[in-house]
């Protein structure tokens, strides 16, 4: 799956999303995003696991844990493909303010 849409696809459920809001704040195990959600291991599991194929977060074992951080400039290429259509629809507005101006004319 291409990085930008595996990208939306894990910030497309507003639960993973509240988990990346967390792990903005700090690391955490698997258990510590569990006890922030009212669901089970396996689906925080579950994911922890679609956060890290959109390369949101990284994963790494530590000892018998496994601490989930967010990955400096993950997102990025989100941005930045919100920055170009943003630009886009600024040159069409400009276009249509000059258009009007010149019918006023």
């Amino acid at each position: 799956m291409e990085p930008l849409q595996s990208a939306f696809r894990a910030l497309a459920d507003p639960t993973r999303r509240g988990i990346l809001t967390l792990l903005a704040q700090s690391e955490m195990t698997i258990g510590e995003v569990t006890e922030a959600f009212p669901m089970t291991r396996a689906a925080v599991k579950k994911h922890l696991t679609i956060l890290e194929e959109g390369r949101l977060i990284e994963v790494e074992p530590r000892g018998r844990e496994r601490v989930n951080r967010l990955r400096p400039g993950a997102l990025k290429p989100v941005s930045d493909w919100i920055t170009q259509l943003d630009a886009a629809w600024d040159d069409r507005l400009a276009d249509l303010k000059s258009a009007i101006e010149r019918d006023l004319q």
